[in-house]
Formats: structure tokens, C-alpha cells, sequence
């Protein structure tokens, strides 16, 4: 096969390849981006852990379940210790825009519980010391450029105080965490601290608690301690639906719709541009290149060489396009991880997604470039000189 004569013809218009290569670059990166949303919401249910119980609202994630309950629960055969959940729902009052999650836990038992999640600077002991104590991931405080015992004044939009300062929480550990899928990006605190405002006249909010952690005694059943919880509630004064961590993961994801089928129709449609955009790059270059063709059999060279050129070349664009599309997914994971990090802590462009999208593109390149292939081995010398004679 003459590559020369490939590599002289391929930027023969460059304006029109450039413009086909980047076409295949960002289609290549958008496939990635949507594959990797979908097996982020995977990995994030998957790698829930097995010891751990979720105990919300029958009715509603977002109806609060009593304080009384905590005791109850720490009753029940197998339950070894109880964490506290709160979601705080403030803002950032240094920067009006910014919006991360925050949730009041219980320090004794936290870390116990999620020995996922380890202090990178600052102690325990610290956090727990200090009622106003938080403690952040170290995405959030290097986005903000945080360091230790430093003041985060936070604006209650669900609490909010009476006195309508913001709430101060001081930074006694920045945390990190050894799975993908518990993000970086969340502010803890005390939940003594929200309660014992609420409860003394310094802060307004609903009562009671969000969410209750129950971690599992090694060797007892979890389903037999899911069984009865839910019956102990079964009568009021508010229902419960006790889940495994993993289902409790898989409800949450599934309040955002069906993402995959929505992911997999967006990338359908990419899919579908692209390719034509492709075929109508190769059908005019076919064209263009009848009387090259031409010649080329003139002077012996067969017919399956005609083809392979026009193939090879379609290849080539489409090869280069998810090059530059893969090197962006690349390049630009570290700041989608931290855009979504909070949502969906198990995002990444694994190299099966990568390979993916790679995989598409020189697959269209192949089909794209098949059509004019066939054509050119068909012209007879005489044909394409008298096409463009």
C-alpha cells in the first residue's frame, strides 16, 4: 500500500479533516463521560458495605425520625453501634455560590463505622472535644483553600439560627478516604452540637434525625435485624424501612430517574451523528480521489489497494479523534471528579471506558470508510478517468 500517498491525502483539505477529527474527539469524549456516570452509579451501589443498615422514614427520606428511637434500636439483637445522620443543607457564606454537603454524625461512632474514611491531618480527639468541631474532605478544603482550625461560617437554610449570624464550625481534621465511592467533598460536624442549639432556643429546624447508620455485629444477620427494626416501629409513632447500605445507595440513585437508559439514548444519538458525519467526509473524499484512483490502476496497482487507501484513511481520522478524545477524558477527569464527586462519589474514566470509546470510533471508522472503499475497487481505470474527464 503506497502510505505515502495516504498521509499526503488524508490533510489534502485540512480545514475538513480537522474539523472530522475533532467531531470524533468530542464524540468519543461525551461516550466516555456517559458510560462513566453509569458505571460510577454502579460502583457506588456495588462497593456498599455489608455491615452497615440504613434506617429512614417509611413515608420519606426527607421526613425526620425520632431521637427516642436511637435507644430502641441499640436494643436489638446483632445492632452494635448507631450513627446519627443529619442532613444541614447550608451554603457557604464566603462564597455565595457554593454549595456543598453536610451532615451531623456522631464522632464516637463514625469512624468506627467507616474505617473507609481516615484523618489525614488533624485528630479525633480534636473533633470531638470541640462541640463546633467539623471535620472536611480534602478535595473540599483544597478547593477552598482550608486549613486546619480555620473558621467555615455556614448559612442555615433548613437550621438557621435565631440570633441570624451563620454557623461557625472549626476545621479539627481534613479526612481521606481509600474507596472512589465515598466522595471527598462533604463537611461532618457534631450532631450534639445541632441538637443541643435546637433544643436551647439558639437555632430553629425540624427535630429529630435524618437517617440512622446501624453497624452489624460480625456474624449476625442482617436481614434478621432488618426484619426487627421495621417491626418495632411497625405501630408507630413513625414508621421505619430498614435497608442494607446497598439498597439504601440503589433508592438514592434511582430518585434521579433511569439514568443509564437516558445515558445510553444520549449516547445513541452521538453515536448516530458522528457516523454520518463520517460517511459524508469519506463519500466526498472517495469522490475527490477518483481520478487518483484511477491512475493508481492504470499503472497496476489492484484493485484492493484502491480500497484499503480510502479505509485507511477513514480509519486514520477516526483513530486520531479518539486519541485526542481519550487524552481529554484524561486530562480532564480530576475536575469532573470534582464537580460530581458529591453526587456521585464513584465516577471515573476507567480504562474499559476509555477502550470503549476508542473502540466505537475506529468501528465507525471502519464502516464509514467501507462505502467508498467498495466503490473505488470497483473502478476500472477507464470509469474513473472518464468520471472526472
Amino acid at each position: 500500500m503506497p502510505f505515502r500517498l495516504l498521509f499526503r491525502s488524508l490533510f489534502r483539505h485540512p480545514i475538513r479533516a480537522l474539523l472530522t477529527v475533532g467531531s470524533v474527539a468530542i464524540a468519543v469524549f461525551l461516550i466516555c463521560m456517559l458510560h462513566a456516570v453509569v458505571t460510577g452509579l454502579a460502583r457506588t451501589v456495588d462497593a456498599a458495605a455489608s455491615n452497615r443498615l440504613l434506617v429512614q422514614s417509611a413515608v420519606s427520606l426527607f421526613v425526620d425520625l425520632p431521637l427516642a428511637y436511637q435507644g430502641k434500636m441499640a436494643a436489638v439483637p446483632g445492632v452494635e453501634a448507631i450513627c446519627k445522620w443529619q442532613w444541614f443543607g447550608g451554603r457557604y457564606e464566603q462564597d455565595k455560590g457554593g454549595f456543598f454537603a453536610q451532615f451531623g454524625i456522631d464522632p464516637e461512632t463514625f469512624f468506627a463505622s467507616y474505617p473507609e474514611i481516615t484523618l489525614q491531618e488533624g485528630s479525633l480527639e480534636e473533633f470531638q472535644k470541640n462541640r463546633s468541631a467539623c471535620i472536611v474532605g480534602k478535595d473540599l478544603a483544597a478547593q477552598y483553600g482550608w486549613q486546619l482550625g480555620q473558621t467555615v461560617p455556614i448559612a442555615g437554610t433548613i437550621f438557621t439560627r435565631t440570633d441570624g449570624r451563620p454557623w461557625e464550625f472549626t476545621i479539627a481534621g481534613i479526612y481521606q478516604t481509600s474507596t472512589p465511592t465515598i466522595d471527598q467533598q462533604t463537611l461532618y460536624f457534631q450532631f450534639e452540637y445541632l441538637r443541643q442549639s435546637l433544643e436551647t432556643g439558639g437555632a430553629v429546624g425540624p427535630d429529630g434525625v435524618g437517617v440512622y447508620m446501624l453497624r452489624v455485629q460480625r456474624g449476625a444477620d442482617p436481614v434478621a435485624i432488618q426484619a426487627a427494626v421495621d417491626a418495632l416501629f411497625a405501630n408507630g409513632p413513625q414508621r421505619v424501612q430498614t435497608t442494607t447500605e446497598a439498597e439504601f445507595n440503589r433508592q438514592f440513585v434511582s430518585m434521579l430517574g433511569d439514568v443509564p437508559l437516558l445515558m445510553q439514548m444520549v449516547g445513541g444519538a452521538v453515536l448516530f451523528a458522528i457516523f454520518f458525519a463520517v460517511l459524508n467526509t469519506m463519500i466526498m473524499t472517495g469522490r475527490e480521489r477518483t481520478r487518483d484512483i484511477g491512475v493508481l490502476k492504470a499503472l497496476g496497482f489492484p484493485n484492493g489497494t484502491a480500497g484499503m487507501l480510502l479505509l485507511a484513511e477513514s480509519l486514520l481520522l477516526c483513530g486520531l479523534g479518539a486519541t485526542l478524545g481519550v487524552l481529554a477524558g484524561l486530562l480532564l477527569e480530576p475536575a469532573f471528579q470534582a464537580a460530581v464527586g458529591a453526587m456521585l462519589p464513584g465516577f471515573g474514566f476507567a480504562g474499559d471506558t476509555l477502550l470503549l470509546g476508542a473502540i466505537l470510533a475506529l468501528g465507525i471508522g471502519v464502516v464509514a470508510g467501507l462505502v467508498p472503499a467498495f466503490r473505488a475497487s470497483r473502478l476500472t481505470p477507464v470509469q474513473a478517468l472518464r468520471e472526472v474527464g
